[in-house]
């Protein structure tokens, strides 16, 4: 069997442990189900590719092995012997669409196309086949992996089925290693710079591949086994509800919803602190109103400030949340060895990934804790598998934790915050991990105008200035209204100024710098 040879005879040792253990897994499956209990669900993507090349040799190994299978188990010739299972959608790539139906006619694999959703299309599958277990090219690192194993049951509400995971445990290096190393066709768009595909909606080639050309300006892109980091697979993916699509935007401006204004490109993030001695009113949390000074001067918009308990499930639950409608989150609190502190965690469970050693964070703990740690300092460096990115700077004593758009500080108090800033403006010139845009400006007015006598007048400056944030507020009862007005044209705000102050007597409003 050419696949089976293929890695036999390869140099790579990590490739063929991590080949016997999938070949394992699906001998021990074809243990347990005849062949007409089993199904493979294949997309055309490259994880799929490997699991069906990695049953081809499977069915033939334990065919080989003089296993009973009904009569129907692999015979070593062309034909593949397993149901295939494909979840045709008008969102597929086209290059998806050929490829698996090339692959089809190539190993002779007798296709079921469903055109229904994921699982309505398995309820009728089921219902009408004898299935009691279905081979996925799931991999740790996929938003779907969390909480499951090699065989992991269908999860409740679902039709029954055994969810076999062959590849679980392989990292983006394994896939390409083996899809190199056996010469097997895999779809065209990988060599277009694609590294994750999903639908045409929500996928565009790994920008870390973009390969500039001076001479022009067409923008060419290196294969995706070239990936040097393989954590950042799906760079290519786009944020769902993104603040900005060809900067045009609809946005909630004072109070107002303002559909499709030209904001070029704004981008939003939120703040999320984590601790019950917040909620409980033990400590005051100061970090993020500076946190929202300093997003607005690089020019980002804050959508939403939470504050949520000490607690893995409501952690994953607020950054599964904001990580899919904003550009960028920033998290801090519950980061450190106390049984409170579950940050990382719930992060690495919003992104579906298990929580495993990092060596090289580990090795930073140990200059910095050395001996003084009573407990495991290796549970510390747990991070998020396969997502994570470690954000270096000489001022820094431990790098800060990135994972996709999800910024884990562990600044405790305003100073610390401040140099974690600097450091990760720094980082921002040099490497583009945080984009920097003109900054909002903002003017304040004081007056001693009473609510009632201004809220009309301010209603129609809102209306007639939606670009702009205009508010108001007191510091006390018995003081003056402060009004503001900020947004990034400040010729704008100017105006807005002008036409405030001009439907009043002249001293009604006093300017605070």
């Amino acid at each position: 069997m050419e696949i089976d040879k293929a890695i036999r005879e390869c140099d790579d040792r990590r490739l063929k442990t991590k080949y016997n253990n999938a070949i394992y897994v699906i001998k021990r499956a074809l243990a347990l189900y005849s062949v007409e209990e089993v199904a493979l669900s294949f997309n055309g993507g490259k994880d799929s590719t490997v699991l069906l090349h990695l049953l081809r040799a499977g069915c033939f190994l334990h065919q080989a092995e003089g296993n009973n299978s009904g009569g129907k188990a692999a015979d070593g010739g062309k034909a593949f012997p397993i149901r295939t299972i494909y979840f045709e959608s008008q969102s597929a790539f086209p290059e998806i669409n050929s490829f698996t139906y090339e692959a089809a006619s190539i190993y002779d694999i007798q296709m079921d196309i469903i055109r229904l959703d994921f699982k309505s299309g398995l309820e009728a599958l089921l219902k009408a086949n004898p299935i009691r277990a279905i081979f996925l090219g799931v991999r740790i690192g996929d938003p779907t992996a969390v909480g499951q194993e090699q065989f992991s049951p269908s999860s409740p509400g679902w039709p029954p089925f055994m969810r076999v995971n062959p590849i679980l445990d392989w990292s983006y290096r394994d896939v390409w290693a083996f899809l190199l190393v056996c010469k097997v066709q895999y779809c065209s768009l990988y060599d277009q710079g694609y590294t994750s595909i999903g639908s045409i909606h929500d996928t565009v080639p790994n920008a870390l591949l973009c390969m500039k050309n001076s001479d022009s300006s067409e923008e060419k892109f290196k294969p995706a086994y070239l990936l040097a980091d393989g954590r950042l697979e799906r760079a290519g993916r786009v944020k769902k509800n993104s603040a900005a699509v060809c900067g045009k935007v609809s946005s909630i401006s004072n109070g107002l919803k303002v559909e499709n204004l030209n904001f070029g490109s704004m981008l939003t993030a939120s703040i999320i602190a984590v601790g019950d001695e917040i909620l409980f009113g033990t400590v005051e949390d100061k970090l993020s109103s500076v946190l929202c000074k300093k997003l607005h001067s690089i020019g980002w918009a804050v959508s939403r400030v939470t504050v949520t308990r000490n607690d893995i499930d409501s952690v994953a639950e607020e950054v599964e949340r904001r990580k899919s409608t904003d550009d960028m989150v920033f998290i801090y609190g519950g980061i450190g060895p106390l049984h409170s502190d579950v940050t990382v965690a719930g992060v690495a469970k919003a992104f579906g990934v298990r929580m495993a050693p990092d060596e090289e964070f580990e090795e930073h703990l140990r200059h910095l804790i050395g001996e003084k740690c009573s407990g495991d300092k290796n549970e510390m460096a747990l991070l998020p598998e396969g997502i994570t990115e470690l954000l270096h700077h000489e001022q820094l004593r431990v790098p800060l934790i990135k994972c996709h758009n999800v910024i884990i500080l562990t600044a405790t108090n305003v100073v610390e915050l401040d140099r974690q800033w600097d450091c990760l403006i720094e980082l921002a010139k040099s490497n583009g991990i945080l984009e920097l845009m003109d900054p909002f400006v903002s003017k304040c007015f004081a007056t001693t105008l009473s609510d009632v006598e201004i809220a009309q007048p301010l209603s129609k400056l809102c209306a007639q200035f939606p670009d702009l944030y205009i508010g108001g507020y007191r510091r006390s009862r018995e003081g003056p209204l402060i009004i503001t007005s900020e947004g990034k044209d400040t010729s704008r705000i100017k105006a807005a100024s002008q036409s405030l102050c001009e439907k009043f007597h002249h001293g009604a409003f006093s300017e605070i710098e």
